[in-house]
């Protein structure tokens, strides 16, 4: 049904919707899909829309009736594990959700968490105390007037026992691989790490900050974090032409060097908090460039549902569009190019074993222009946009050998390496580049080689 994104409301993105759009994501290369939360939800229609997004949760025990039921969850587990792709769920332990201000809550109506001495006092955290009072960033609700977000006690040894128990059964029951974890930062660090214990999968935290000191402590208590510090950076640098690439690549190297594993963090441009690129700039060609970077400059490549379609919504909830309403076309330039990426580095992963976990090097910048090294693939990336103008650049360290046919997959033209295995190549119209071995194109038939 056509979805009124004004309204935000549900618009019948159910699970069993998703099985059958499967080939359409597998198609793209991608080897994992992450849901929103599986929860049943605040049902009051707001001034603020419907719960939809599945982040104001009411019972942690039931699912949101919205998306479908017990069946349909593990139907498309099953479905996805038959393909050899994983699930992904986003899970929500902060907060609940309520129809109203901070003083006029029935916690009654809250499941498992049903009484106010699970919750802290209600206060409101301010923009100054995100620097300089994490206490109140841990302690205090989110929300607003309209639609309030209680803020659950975690240092409560029952609350904590609670949710271990759930987070067990809830990837048990529904064959869960992974979990994304909603608003990390606004718990105590020492919440997490019996928390991922207990879920036994794979977890990914959101800790929304672009600072390297402050997010990347908090690994130490779960597998992967969003890479906000590099989100930062990556759109920083692509959504304005005059913008300097040194910035990216100082991003990248810090990070590996604070962070205690940068392969385990996901490497995004866009999600359903932060605006589309395109609302930004835009511009075709950049938007290539940071959709080849997102996948191939290392950590967990997510790409944001509607990207391959170009969409260009700005704040939430522009941002939010149905993607049912593209048609689902697999004819996109942004879909085509996502599918001839991952087909590369899904390649590289399979020839390659170590390739997840080898670091991505910066092997060449200057003004608008910075090229990434990591295993056996080189990409190149310009910021100057479909206005780009002509620029001959040298590789060095690429890691090819030396005098070693190479290709440049997203439009077939073959160079080779010099006697020390560099590699010039001819950047125009601001379009990314991935250099790849003659011989590794040839086994993946493309190019037609």
């Amino acid at each position: 049904m056509p979805c009124d994104v004004a309204k935000r409301q549900y618009c019948g993105g159910t699970w069993q919707g998703i099985i059958s759009r499967l080939d359409y994501i597998q198609n793209m290369g991608f080897t994992a899909i992450w849901i929103s939360p599986v929860t049943a939800q605040l049902n009051e229609t707001t001034a603020l829309g419907e719960a939809y997004h599945g982040y104001w949760q009411q019972n942690i025990f039931a699912l949101n009736s919205h998306f479908g039921n017990i069946g349909d969850l593990q139907a498309l587990a099953t479905a996805l594990h038959a393909r050899n792709m994983s699930l992904m769920v986003d899970v929500v332990v902060n907060h609940f959700g309520w129809a109203g201000d901070g003083s006029t809550h029935d916690f009654s109506k809250m499941y498992p968490f049903g009484d106010r001495t699970y919750y802290h006092p209600y206060c409101e955290i301010t923009t100054q105390d995100y620097r300089s009072d994490q206490t109140a960033v841990e302690q205090c609700w989110l929300g607003d007037d309209i639609v309030s977000l209680p803020d659950i006690d975690t240092t409560a040894t029952s609350v904590r026992q609670t949710y271990d128990q759930w987070i067990r059964s809830l990837v048990s029951v529904f064959g869960v691989d992974g979990l994304r974890i909603d608003t990390v930062r606004h718990v105590e660090k020492s919440f997490w790490s019996d928390f991922n214990a207990a879920a036994g999968v794979y977890t990914l935290g959101e800790v929304f900050d672009g600072d390297i000191t402050y997010t990347c402590p908090y690994q130490e208590q779960l597998h992967g974090l969003l890479n906000y510090p590099l989100y930062y950076s990556l759109t920083k640098t692509f959504e304005d032409a005059s913008s300097n690439t040194t910035l990216l690549a100082a991003a990248i190297t810090t990070i590996q060097d604070s962070c205690r594993d940068p392969t385990l963090l996901a490497t995004f441009s866009e999600n359903h908090d932060n605006p589309r690129f395109l609302s930004q700039r835009n511009d075709l060609n950049a938007q290539m460039n940071v959709i080849v970077f997102t996948i191939l400059a290392g950590g967990i490549p997510i790409i944001y549902q509607g990207q391959e379609q170009g969409f260009s919504g700005g704040n939430d909830p522009a941002n939010r569009e149905a993607l049912w309403d593209s048609g689902y076309s697999t004819k996109t330039p942004l879909y085509m190019l996502i599918a001839s990426v991952n087909q590369v580095r899904n390649h590289e992963v399979f020839a390659s074993p170590k390739y997840p976990t080898a670091s991505t090097s910066v092997i060449y910048t200057d003004d608008h222009h910075i090229a990434l090294q990591k295993g056996n693939i080189v990409s190149l990336y310009s910021n100057e946009g479909s206005n780009g103008t002509s620029s001959d650049i040298t590789l060095e360290n690429t890691g090819f050998q030396a005098n070693r046919p190479i290709v440049e997959i997203l439009t077939c033209r073959n160079s080779t390496t010099d006697s020390n295995g560099n590699l010039r190549v001819t950047v125009q119209e601001g379009l990314p580049q991935v250099f790849y071995s003659s011989a590794a194109v040839r086994s993946l038939g493309i190019c037609f080689l």
